[in-house]
């Protein structure tokens, strides 16, 4: 049976200071397919993204993109690697000072040296690919709506045919509509590439929709794993908990009192 695994985990660890973050985290993602991981503030989902995107380095553990080992890489071999990323930041993160086509070609001329011309050029079809005019293209990130700067984060996420979306939070600061637009573009988006994809988020909407699967962190463990369609019978309860947003259950908030 051939091993289809694009990103996998083992044993991972990250502290600060005295504070662990992740614990021993395993997880597999298998090419092609769209992985959603669930959980609150301060269970470890950010930075076990940024653990698999080399901005930080695991106290100890194993973490391999295509069955290579990224934790002992040097930079120069992690950038090879960065070169098959492509990322939705959670606030879009886009340059204030470039234009919004620049923005969406920025790893085209920046990574691939590609010629300005040519760069507008795929720029303008991938903004239209998000549902965005090409006059858009002209404009500065400032004078974009939340949607449609979320929009034109996606449109440079794709841009350089990326081989693994990561996707951070991205519906935060969006109306429920907005926000249901976002998550059938990027599904579109994801399956138009073929690509893999890895969301994290705590909203369960945009989980449900953009899932083949969804796993959900505590403590910097996975606790859960299963299809997206059985989140809301997992049989854990933690995931019952947190999918329902009760604050009474297993996972107790620390709340200063009077």
């Amino acid at each position: 049976m051939t091993d289809n695994t694009k990103i996998e985990l083992k044993g991972v660890h990250k502290a600060f200071g005295n504070k662990r973050v992740l614990n021993g985290l395993d997880l597999k993602i298998e090419a092609g397919k769209s992985l959603v991981v669930i959980g609150g503030s301060g269970t470890g989902k950010s930075v076990m993204l940024k653990s698999i995107l080399g901005l930080l380095k695991p106290d100890s553990g194993s973490i391999t993109v295509d069955g290579h080992e990224t934790t002992t890489m040097s930079a120069r071999e992690m950038e090879k690697v960065m070169g098959t990323f492509g990322m939705l930041f959670q606030g879009a993160a886009l340059f204030d000072s470039l234009m919004v086509w620049e923005n969406v070609a920025f790893a085209l001329t920046q990574g691939k040296r590609i010629k300005r011309a040519e760069a507008r050029e795929l720029a303008i079809e991938n903004l239209r690919k998000v549902g965005l005019a090409p006059e858009v293209g002209d404009l500065k990130p400032a004078e974009l709506s939340g949607g449609m700067q979320k929009r034109v984060g996606l449109a440079r996420a794709i841009a350089s045919h990326p081989e693994v979306i990561f996707f951070d939070e991205p519906t935060t600061g969006l109306d429920p509509i907005m926000a249901d637009v976002i998550n059938d573009l990027i599904v579109e988006r994801v399956q138009d590439l073929g690509a893999t994809a890895l969301s994290i988020t705590h909203d369960m909407a945009s989980a449900r929709k953009i899932a083949d699967e969804i796993a959900m962190i505590y403590k910097g463990q996975i606790i859960w794993r299963g299809p997206a369609s059985d989140i809301d019978h997992s049989g854990n309860a933690m995931v019952d908990q947190f999918v329902a947003g009760r604050a009474e259950g297993p996972i107790q908030m620390e709340v200063l009192k009077d």
